[in-house]
């Protein structure tokens, strides 16, 4: 694929957007990108196409956010904080979802020390920071704990247009805050495409023509289910079956 580069990423932030998830394995992944390699770019930065990242999400000790999630309550935030380990940038995000379906995503950087990207246990030591951006919480800072780390590899995808965002996410593994227990996704890949409004994608034609649907899956809440059998799941043990039914698939290629 052409590359693009951060500079040019900049017209394709879309902030206010459209989200669609997809799971797929990594066999569908390579027949995905053969049937779109010819009209999209790949982000590449410093001659990387594969990004590393750490998000480490935080939530209150009752994890009421993930609760409105698994109670299916269209209004929903999550609150997290993001690293991009290759450029040791660290951002605090709130990623808002409305009852119309749009993800709105707000965002300040951190200024953190070189190599103390780790999670503060409670968003109140980032106080002064936030404070002095005026950047709102959905919840009172003292009242949000690290719940769980997400790490992965991010490759990115920008249409010719640069109307829509994919983002392809491998290696994915879980590490809860609270038990200390991990869990892992082995091949198999979360994509995501980001659009500002409905535009034609060449992607969901591929997709569908490779009978590939359209996938809810939080990364935060299936994470926290995989990793905490003792909280409530009920929602989400169909996805967790439909997990361990793709794993097996792909464990026989």
């Amino acid at each position: 694929m052409r590359p693009i580069s951060l500079e040019e990423m900049k017209d394709v932030r879309l902030m206010n957007r459209v989200d669609t998830k997809y799971l797929v394995t990594s066999e569908q992944l390579l027949a995905i990108l053969k049937g779109v390699h010819d009209h999209y770019y790949a982000q590449e930065v410093e001659g990387k196409r594969l990004a590393a990242y750490s998000t480490v999400y935080y939530d209150t000790p009752e994890l009421t956010m993930y609760l409105i999630h698994h109670n299916r309550h269209l209004v929903r935030d999550k609150v997290r904080v993001r690293t991009y380990l290759d450029s040791h940038l660290t951002f605090c995000e709130v990623k808002h979802k409305t009852n119309k379906g749009r993800t709105k995503k707000r965002r300040i950087e951190l200024k953190m020390e070189s190599g103390k990207w780790k999670a503060v246990p409670c968003l109140s030591a980032l106080d002064e920071e936030l404070h002095a951006s005026d950047f709102q919480l959905p919840y009172p800072s003292e009242s949000l704990n690290a719940s769980l780390e997400t790490a992965f590899d991010r490759l990115t995808l920008v249409n010719e247009g640069k109307t829509e965002r994919v983002t392809i996410d491998l290696n994915l593994v879980f590490n809860n805050y609270i038990n200390n227990t991990s869990a892992s996704m082995d091949q198999l890949v979360v994509m995501e495409l980001k659009q500002d409004g409905r535009a034609h994608s060449l992607l969901k034609d591929v997709l569908f023509e490779l009978r590939i649907k359209p996938y809810k899956l939080s990364k935060y809440c299936i994470g926290t289910a995989m990793t905490r059998p003792d909280v409530k799941q009920n929602r989400f043990k169909k996805k967790l079956r439909r997990i361990h039914y793709l794993k097996s698939l792909n464990s026989k290629f």
